[in-house]
């Protein structure tokens, strides 16, 4: 183990045991270094890393501190990961989105009011109306977002949010099929937003579930493995 990971796994079990509890101001770099063993250089990269993670906070002319460890934010984190994904990876996290995007689209039908309904439809009808890939890409995430959120657990949004953005560098409606791609999406979203209207917790699950497979066969069946720029939800 080098230097710099024992520094990170030092101060990793420092917060995970509760020795340093979240907003705590860690201790001096002096005293760190002599208990755990290593040099100034090696504890500031450790601390580096953990604040890319959204761990530690460094304060400028205050310190540096323990984060408020809320689950969304560090969840959040692991789009420095998820990015590196090739598309056999991503593919495989569709599993994943498929089971937990039933879960929220199900959540938010139980809690849904008239205006969740009114918002959901003018994204569909705004997506509907664009022929800018990009700008219904990001209506299309900003859709499954409020889906997300009406949901009612952030930590789920965010993760959820994580996946979208992954998905979203790969571009199907540019394709020649794209405009039969579209069609099939706008229509999975209305089938989606309508069970979410009727309050009908089981019909939105299965039209979440079915959506997000059908994203995924686009994926296996028309990208190639190579990384593109942009894409769908």
């Amino acid at each position: 183990m080098s230097a710099v990971e024992k520094a990170f796994h030092g101060l990793r079990h420092m917060i995970g045991t509760g020795r340093l509890g979240p907003g705590e101001r860690i201790p001096p770099e002096a005293e760190l270094c002599e208990e755990l063993g290593v040099s100034r250089g090696s504890l500031r990269e450790a601390v580096r890393m953990l604040a890319a993670l959204g761990v530690i906070e460094p304060r400028h002319g205050s310190g540096t501190y323990v984060s408020q460890l809320r689950p969304e934010d560090v969840i959040g984190s692991l789009s420095l990961t998820l990015e590196l994904l090739p598309l056999s990876g991503l593919l495989e996290v569709y599993e994943i989105r498929r089971v937990l995007e039933a879960h929220v689209a199900a959540q938010a039908a139980a809690r849904c009011t008239p205006e969740t309904v009114r918002t959901l439809f003018s994204l569909i009808e705004d997506m509907e109306a664009t022929s800018d890939p990009t700008k219904a890409s990001e209506l299309d995430h900003r859709f499954h977002a409020e889906i997300a959120r009406v949901g009612g657990n952030p930590t789920l949004a965010t993760l959820l949010a994580v996946f979208r953005a992954r998905s979203r560098k790969y571009q199907v409606f540019t394709l020649p099929e794209g405009p039969d791609l579209r069609r099939k999406s706008d229509d999975d979203h209305r089938v989606l937003a309508t069970a979410i209207a009727d309050r009908d917790p089981v019909a939105a699950a299965g039209a979440a579930q079915a959506h997000v497979a059908q994203t995924e066969r686009w994926l296996r069946a028309f990208m190639p493995p190579v990384e593109e720029a942009d894409g769908t939800d």
